[in-house]
């Protein structure tokens, strides 16, 4: 089971930190990743972090978005700095055992968290 927190309303150029607890699901087993979504559009890969520690972001978060985990915790993280209005969006956090899958079609999904940048 995987369970975001952290989202909010923040202000353009504002930051926010999303986190995802994972139970029964040990991340340091798992390739990790944030997706998010708005209504009427499809769900988009923000940000994968595989087991040998290699990153994956898209390009309109580069450079303000920082993908990490907590492997003690269990918990995978997504920093947000200098947000964007249109980076409003519900954010899903999402775990595979496949670095193949884990940006297309990770096998675990939490329930989502909504950031709303104004």
């Amino acid at each position: 089971q995987l369970v975001e927190s952290g989202g909010g309303s923040v202000q353009a150029g504002g930051s926010l930190r999303l986190s995802c607890a994972a139970s029964g699901l040990y991340t340091g087993y798992y390739c990790m990743a944030w997706f998010r979504q708005v209504p009427g559009k499809e769900r988009e890969g923000v940000a994968s972090l595989d087991l040998d520690g290699s990153t994956n972001y898209a390009d309109s978060v580069k450079g303000r978005f920082t993908i990490s985990k907590d492997n003690v915790k269990s918990t995978a993280y997504l920093e947000m700095n200098t947000l964007k209005p249109e980076d409003t969006a519900m954010y899903y956090c999402a775990a595979d055992r496949f670095r193949s899958r884990c940006l297309i079609s990770p096998s675990y999904w939490g329930q989502g968290t909504q950031v709303t940048v104004s």
